[in-house]
């Protein structure tokens, strides 16, 4: 991030120190900024030298704040998000369900004038998307927040995207969007590797991505994110909604995704798209390989329906995804049949905001229907194994995935050669382990020297609670299966 952007951030969020003892939150603050910002920036947008017509429907616009202080102000403000929730497009997007957070006229209006001073369109994509990442990191990092678990660690999305390597006139899915990381890094990494036409220039930024969250706040904060980077027009990019509440015809060329944590769902949904119930979390749909309420497996199976033949993913998902039983085992045969599974990242722990987190990247392609299998090998990099990271004081940095990228060979995978960290193992091996279990290991930790390595007493406690709910996880897929039998 630039100096400048780095003032602008560090200005905005010491004012949020003063919102936060008027009860204002994290989170809420970002949300405000994103209104007012867009307002800002729409106003600019009317000005010389560019003189669009406004986006913006007359008496709702950024000079109809300026105009107004004290009581005078809220209701104004209040009246535009109210009004410009209702409308469609990007605008209904950034504003949908829009509430006033800040009932503090003068802290209000102290707010409207910092964002005021500056002038945003002046400043490049580059910055202004900087500076509102920037806002979203230092949102993340107040665990109090959660707004941590839609955070990827940048370095991880920047690794799998340079591996990936997307190209020109590719569509790229991710039906988990969170703040909009993937779509960034792979902007970027277009932008930069390649010698755009118009055409394509035009194709990237109004045709490549498409992205779906179930959260309204955070699809607000993704759109905005990519349209202060540049990316979409006046139709959003990314829309609220369940991706795993039914099939779709859209077929994209590259799904790069990291799903949400967690075993389960919150309803169920059946094939007519109806919810059935508020306890059970089953998606009962014909393109999935099994039914299970394990909510990273019905994402896995999502994105093998939504990849075009010959598509390629990248996948964040936990551990008990590599070795859970029942539907777990059926999928995973099933995937290492379908699919040319080439590629596991074993990641290690400390690096997500979600504290105790044991996850993996999953690399594989779709293939066109045949008897052979179509994953050959599976190349396992084990970053996990005595590697340590903490958010703070020792967080994940590019260079501790240069390795990985390097031993990736993109171009030419039968080119790979195996290393310490990097095995490879046939379809047969991994067929024939029990369960098809892909959690693997051959590495050995280091004893730890003192008392001072081990880690804190929360993440400690987060793992027991991860490792208890997989099991638990497991005894029910039995007992599911139990149950089918006995019927």
């Amino acid at each position: 991030m630039s100096n400048e952007s780095t003032t602008i951030v560090q200005k905005l969020w010491n004012f949020c120190n003063v919102l936060r003892d008027d009860g204002v939150s994290y989170g809420d603050y970002v949300e405000q900024l994103t209104y007012l910002l867009f307002l800002k920036l729409a106003d600019e947008q009317t000005k010389p030298p560019l003189n669009k017509p406004s986006t913006i429907p007359t008496g709702l616009d950024w000079e109809s704040l300026l105009k107004e202080n004290g009581r005078q102000l809220e209701e104004q403000y209040t009246k535009i998000l109210g009004e410009l929730s209702n409308e469609t497009g990007l605008l209904g997007v950034i504003f949908r369900k829009s509430q006033n957070r800040i009932q503090n006229p003068a802290l209000l209006q102290r707010l409207i004038h910092l964002i005021n001073d500056e002038t945003w369109s002046g400043m490049t994509a580059d910055i202004k998307g900087a500076i509102y990442e920037g806002l979203l990191q230092k949102n993340a990092e107040d665990t109090k927040s959660g707004a941590g678990q839609y955070f990827t660690p940048r370095p991880l999305i920047k690794a799998m995207v340079a591996v990936m390597r997307p190209s020109p006139m590719q569509t790229i899915c991710d039906p988990a969007c969170g703040t909009g990381g993937f779509f960034l890094a792979a902007y970027n990494y277009i932008s930069e590797n390649y010698n755009l036409t118009r055409e394509q220039k035009a194709f990237l930024r109004f045709k490549t991505f498409a992205g779906t969250d179930i959260v309204d706040n955070v699809v607000r904060l993704c759109v905005m994110n990519l349209y202060l980077h540049g990316i979409g027009g006046t139709e959003s990019p990314v829309t609220t909604d369940d991706s795993l509440r039914g099939a779709t015809k859209d077929r994209y060329d590259m799904v790069l995704t990291n799903p949400p944590f967690g075993n389960r769902s919150s309803i169920t949904i059946a094939t007519d798209g109806s919810k059935q119930n508020n306890t059970s979390s089953t998606y009962e749909r014909e393109d999935f390989w099994a039914t299970t309420s394990n909510k990273q497996f019905n994402f896995l199976q999502h994105i093998k329906t939504i990849l075009k033949t010959d598509g390629r993913a990248a996948v964040v998902l936990p551990d008990n995804v590599l070795f859970e039983r029942g539907a777990g085992e059926t999928i995973r045969q099933q995937l290492l049949k379908q699919f040319d599974v080439h590629t596991l990242l074993r990641l290690p722990t400390g690096i997500f905001y979600a504290q105790g987190v044991k996850a993996n990247v999953l690399f594989f392609e779709k293939r066109p229907a045949r008897e052979e299998p179509w994953t050959r090998k599976l190349w396992i990099y084990d970053l996990r194994t005595n590697k340590r990271f903490t958010l703070k004081t020792n967080p994940l940095q590019d260079s501790d995935l240069q390795d990985f990228t390097d031993a990736y060979t993109p171009d030419n995978r039968e080119a790979r050669i195996e290393t310490e960290r990097f095995r490879a193992f046939s379809y047969d091996e991994l067929i024939e382990r029990e369960h098809a279990n892909l959690d693997i290991f051959w590495l050995k930790e280091d004893s730890l020297e003192d008392a001072a390595d081990l880690p804190t007493p929360d993440v400690l406690v987060a793992e027991i609670t991860e490792n208890l709910e997989a099991a638990l996880a497991q005894f029910q897929s039995i007992q599911a299966e139990l149950d089918n039998k006995s019927k």
